[in-house]
C-alpha cells in the first residue's frame, strides 16, 4: 500500500459522478493495494469505540477478510453509553478490550475513525492503515512511523462514509448487519445530518438505507439515556450560565463516565437560541468538557483555545472536547469557576498549517 493523505482521496468519491474508466482505474488501484496483504499477516483494527468507529472497523474487517483471516477489532475505551451498548448487543459485534501486552500477537495494525495522536495508548503502535475524518494533526503530532496507507478526509461527516465507498468500489455487498452498523455510524456522527454531513455522506446513507435492518436501527437509536442520568440532567439545567452572549455553560459535577456529559450536550443542541454549549463534569481526577455548536462558531478551536495549556483539547467546527487533570486548576479555585472564566476570556490561537505530506 502506498502513502495517501488527502481531504478528498480519489479512491471513493462516488458522489462525484465518475466515468467508467475512472472507476475501473480506481478499482485496479485498490486491488493492487490489497494484494500486498497476505494470509500469514495478523491484523488488529484498533478503535476508540463509538458507532462510527465500530461500524468502520467492521467494514474494514470485511475488506481485509478477502486476503487474511486473522483480524481482530480491539477497543481502547470502556463502552458505557446505552446506545453504543445496544449497538454491540443487537448487532452481536465481536470487539475485544485492548491491553498493551496484546501488541506482540499482531504483525499489522489499522486505526479507523481516529489517528495515532488521539490517544497516548496509540503511541508506539506502528499503524499500517489510518482511515479517518477528523482534523489533520499538527506537524509536532505526526507519528514517527509513516502508515503505508493513509486516507484522512476532513470534509466527510463520518468515517463510515469512507468505508462504505470502499465497499461499493470493490463491489462487496454488505450484510444487513454491516449496512445497519454503517448507517448508524453516519447517523450518529452527523447527528442525522443536523450537525454535519455533505453530499458523500448523504449518498452513502441512502445506499445503506436500502440494505440495512430498519427495525434494528430504530431499536438502537431509541436507547439514548439511562434512568440514573436524569438527576444529572436536572443539575445541568440548574447550573446553566450564559457565555460570550451566544453560548452556554453547564456544570454537572462528579460523574461516573463522560458519556452522560455527551448526552446532555447533545440534548442542549435542540434548545432554541443556543448557538453553542459546553457541558462539564469530573470523572475521578479528570475534568472533561464537551462542546457542541450549530456551526456558527468553530467550537473545536474554542476548545483548544480554552484548555490546550492544561490538557488535551480540540475538535471539529461543530463538536469538541477537552480533558485536563483536576490538579491543573489554581489552588483555592473551584472547577466550575475555573472553566467558566476560561470560556469567557480565552482567545483563539492562530491556525498553523500542516507540514507538507508525501504524495
Amino acid at each position: 500500500m502506498a502513502t495517501r493523505r488527502s481531504s478528498r482521496s480519489p479512491a471513493c468519491l462516488l458522489a462525484r459522478r465518475q466515468t467508467p474508466a475512472e472507476r475501473s482505474a480506481e478499482r485496479a488501484d485498490v486491488f493492487a493495494r490489497l494484494d500486498k496483504i497476505t494470509k500469514d499477516q495478523r491484523w488488529c483494527i484498533l478503535i476508540s469505540a463509538d458507532p462510527d468507529a465500530m461500524a468502520s472497523a467492521l467494514a474494514l474487517k470485511r475488506i481485509l477478510f478477502q486476503r487474511t483471516r486473522w483480524i481482530d477489532v480491539c477497543r481502547i475505551n470502556q463502552v458505557t453509553r446505552p446506545d453504543n451498548l445496544a449497538m454491540i448487543r443487537h448487532l452481536r459485534l465481536a470487539i475485544k478490550e485492548w491491553k498493551p501486552e496484546m501488541q506482540a500477537n499482531y504483525t499489522h495494525f489499522a486505526i479507523v475513525d481516529g489517528q495515532p495522536h488521539h490517544s497516548r495508548i496509540f503511541a508506539g503502535i506502528p499503524f499500517d492503515i489510518v482511515i479517518d475524518h477528523h482534523p489533520l494533526p499538527r506537524p509536532d503530532q505526526r507519528p514517527a512511523h509513516t502508515p503505508a496507507f493513509e486516507d484522512i478526509r476532513t470534509d466527510c461527516g463520518a468515517t463510515s462514509t469512507i468505508l462504505t465507498s470502499y465497499l461499493r468500489l470493490l463491489r462487496l455487498r454488505p450484510s444487513a448487519k454491516l449496512a445497519t452498523a454503517l448507517l448508524l455510524g453516519i447517523r450518529t456522527d452527523t447527528m442525522a445530518f443536523e450537525r454535519s454531513g455533505g453530499e458523500e455522506d448523504l449518498d452513502a446513507y441512502q445506499w445503506l438505507s436500502l440494505r440495512a435492518d430498519q427495525n434494528l436501527v430504530r431499536r438502537i437509536v431509541r436507547s439514548e439515556y439511562l434512568r440514573p442520568w436524569l438527576p444529572l440532567f436536572a443539575e445541568a439545567f440548574h447550573s446553566l450560565s450564559d457565555v460570550r452572549g451566544s453560548g452556554a455553560f453547564a456544570w454537572v459535577g462528579d460523574v461516573d463516565s463522560a458519556d452522560v456529559l455527551v448526552a446532555i450536550a447533545d440534548f442542549f443542541t435542540r434548545i432554541h437560541g443556543f448557538k453553542w454549549i459546553a457541558v462539564s463534569g469530573a470523572v475521578e481526577e479528570t475534568c472533561v468538557v464537551i462542546f457542541r455548536s450549530d456551526g456558527s462558531r468553530d467550537i473545536g478551536r474554542l476548545s483548544d483555545a480554552c484548555f490546550h495549556d492544561v490538557g488535551s483539547a480540540g475538535g471539529h467546527k461543530t463538536l469538541g472536547r477537552a480533558e485536563f487533570p483536576v490538579s491543573a486548576i489554581p489552588s483555592g479555585a473551584s472547577l466550575q469557576d475555573f472553566i467558566l472564566q476560561r470560556l469567557q476570556t480565552r482567545k483563539l490561537r492562530s491556525v498553523s498549517k500542516p507540514a507538507p505530506q508525501e504524495a
